[in-house]
């Protein structure tokens, strides 16, 4: 019997740590990688050669060496999104028809989701999640409820599962007295238009495709969006995305057994930070935080939202390595904290009624965090090549880390740059 199995690349936050950058750097090892949930609410940034890309819903390792890249059953896919996206990698040199294989049962963001999902943001006040817009809850809505439209209904008589799709959600927005519906017609247009050029791909039954792969002894990367702690499921509820993030996420999502499952690597940044609204017992709201963001451009890589930052929550991080099986820790952004004299790491939680736990709780909206305090390095490590240069510091704070997630920390970054990655010893 083959033994092949699919590693799984996941962040371990709310999202935002840096996948992009690792799939790109661990590409070099797989055959095949494929992107498992999300949509183009995710922004996985790459930068090399002196060029930055950010990709939405292309898995990340589509830069190196023609190798076949999937995007999986569990991704939600906006067709003129993914045309604009995948035209300008086009134009930049690098020809995806070949290598990009995208599943029929992946389902079509409708430019009518777009619009719901404004309006339900719009219906819940003050009590709005925070979306992208990008119409992926609703999406994933009509997948639950078993009316979505997917990639395979292109193939044949489109227009009419179209229009009924469409006719649907108008009434639906009638009932809600919504009446913005500016640029509709353009933006449909265009829509249409990508449903045109996503017929260039092939569009395959990815769950046979992806075991076929895995019988014939080839490796498998598996890529995830968002993090954690924005699973449907396990997240901070309900201040969370649509699908499930967790590394299960890669079995529902690509038709993969549990049994296929291998390494599991979790990306974390040495920080921690959060786009939208949502609880974070860390984050700082003082020139600290202030500082974080300058320093590390927090951004958003779609939306270019400013991210709330703070310090990082060894509770949530100890809970989402469980919740994942993660057989090995990725560290983003290491540089960013190189001139802190102190660096803090959040050790448990002190609850509304006044005990203390270090177990990730039902709910985190009114915990204190409770700090232990570490000497900062005080040292530029950017332009490091080696594990060796790192100041005693540093080494103390991975150590640290380490001993109290229970998970050895393989790769390290020092930079936004495919070259700033520090590839630890055994």
């Amino acid at each position: 019997m083959n033994t092949a199995k699919v590693d799984v690349l996941l962040g371990l936050q709310w999202g935002d740590e840096g996948k992009g950058k690792v799939v790109d750097v661990l590409t070099p090892n797989y055959d095949v990688i494929a992107r498992f949930q999300g949509g183009p609410n995710a922004g996985h940034t790459l930068e090399f050669e002196g060029q930055k890309y950010v990709l939405r819903s292309i898995p990340s390792g589509i830069f190196q060496g023609g190798k076949v890249n999937i995007i999986g059953n569990g991704v939600v896919l906006a067709p003129d999104l993914f045309m604009d996206e995948a035209m300008g990698l086009e134009a930049s040199g690098h020809d995806l028809h070949a290598h990009l294989h995208i599943s029929k049962k992946a389902h079509l963001i409708m430019p009518t989701h777009r619009i719901l999902d404004r309006a339900y943001e719009a219906a819940k006040g003050k009590n709005k999640v925070g979306t992208t817009g990008k119409g992926i809850g609703p999406t994933y809505t009509d997948k639950i409820s078993r009316n979505g439209l997917r990639v395979g209904d292109i193939l044949e008589n489109f227009e009419a599962k179209y229009a009924a799709h469409k006719e649907r959600h108008m009434q639906m927005l009638q009932a809600m007295n919504w009446t913005d519906f500016e640029g509709f017609e353009e933006v449909e247009a265009t829509w249409l238009k990508g449903v045109e050029y996503l017929r260039q791909f092939p569009i395959v039954d990815s769950e046979n495709e992806i075991n076929d792969i895995l019988r014939s002894g080839k490796s498998i990367l598996c890529e995830g969006a968002q993090g954690t702690m924005l699973d449907v499921d396990f997240g901070s509820y309900p201040f969370v995305t649509s699908s499930n993030t967790v590394c299960a996420g890669a079995c529902t999502g690509l038709g993969i057994g549990p049994n296929r499952i291998g390494r599991v690597f979790g990306i974390m940044k040495a920080y921690c930070t959060r786009v939208g609204a949502g609880p974070f017992p860390t984050e700082l709201f003082d020139e600290t935080g202030n500082t974080i963001r300058a320093i590390g451009h927090e951004y958003g890589a779609v939306t270019g939202r400013e991210r709330r930052c703070g310090w990082i929550d060894l509770v949530q991080l100890r809970y989402s390595v469980m919740v994942n099986g993660v057989t090995e820790l990725i560290m983003m952004k290491s540089d960013v904290l190189d001139a802190f004299p102190t660096i803090k790491a959040c050790v448990a939680y002190r609850l509304k009624d006044g005990s203390v736990t270090d177990r990730f709780p039902y709910e985190i909206d009114d915990v204190e965090p409770i700090y232990k305090e570490l000497p900062g390095w005080n040292t530029d490590m950017t332009r490091f090549t080696k594990e060796e240069e790192f100041p005693q510091a540093f080494k103390d704070y991975v150590k640290f880390l380490e001993e109290f997630l229970e998970t050895p920390i393989t790769i390290i970054s020092i930079g936004p740059d495919r070259a700033q990655t520090i590839i630890r010893e055994k």
